[in-house]
């Protein structure tokens, strides 16, 4: 089970996350491309930093909301959801050549992410940026009981996918996170850890009415935002490292 982390979504003088202490502990790093955070400088820092510990790099393009972070839905047409994720991919692509790096996958964020996952018609377009992109590239999504679905639709479109499960997030009995409103959503740390021995040793979850949910993932999604969460990826690593 590889770990992936949301990173270089610093802008200008507002400092987001805990990149420096978090980047020692992963190999997936899925990086802001300007839309939602993340800056020319702050690309520049992460991509130094995904270089100096050897972290595999991926695009992490959202819907143009800066003032939101990314985390309100848009009406965007299909032509303008495939322009918004290529102009991304090529800006990190471009980016991460500068520096010796070779741009791995695209993983959606926010509220474009769950989007994907919630409506097939944008699901599509976003296959269909990617599969337009100018060399392959996978894309990840959050594994579900779709997943056989999705990795056919992806097949149909040309493209392949990772499948990601989640650390701290609680799961609905549908396969889809627990939304943040609703209590319990995010899980403390004895949980979370409890939830990752789960996915490791039985890649299963335990929902949020005590189902059991079987989940094919290919990387666990962690985040890192303060010290806590830093301290419990490496405490996450350990268990991953031990698996």
């Amino acid at each position: 089970m590889l770990l992936n982390c949301d990173l270089g979504e610093s802008f200008g003088s507002w400092s987001m996350g805990m990149d420096s202490q978090v980047m020692p502990h992963i190999d997936q790093a899925n990086i802001a491309c300007g839309f939602h955070g993340g800056d020319p400088l702050t690309l520049q820092k992460t991509l130094e930093l995904a270089s100096e510990h050897g972290v595999t790099v991926g695009a992490h393009p959202a819907y143009p909301d800066l003032v939101g972070f990314g985390r309100r839905s848009m009406n965007l047409s299909r032509e303008e959801t495939i322009a918004a994720v290529q102009y991304q991919v090529s800006a990190l692509d471009g980016m991460a050549a500068c520096h010796g790096l070779t741009l791995s996958y695209v993983k959606p964020h926010g509220a474009l992410y769950n989007d994907m996952m919630a409506k097939s018609e944008v699901r599509e377009a976003i296959m269909a940026a990617i599969a337009g992109y100018h060399r392959p590239l996978p894309l990840m999504l959050q594994a579900t009981p779709a997943s056989q679905s999705h990795r056919e639709e992806a097949g149909a479109a040309g493209i392949t996918v990772l499948f990601e499960a989640f650390a701290d997030r609680c799961y609905d009995d549908n396969g889809q996170l627990l939304s943040r409103r609703k209590p319990g959503a995010v899980h403390d740390k004895p949980r979370m850890l409890a939830q990752v021995e789960q996915l490791l040793t039985q890649g299963t979850v335990t929902t949020v009415s005590e189902q059991t949910l079987t989940l094919d993932a290919d990387t666990l999604c962690v985040h890192g935002d303060n010290m806590e969460g830093v301290q419990a990826i490496r405490d996450i690593r350990a268990l991953v490292d031990a698996a």
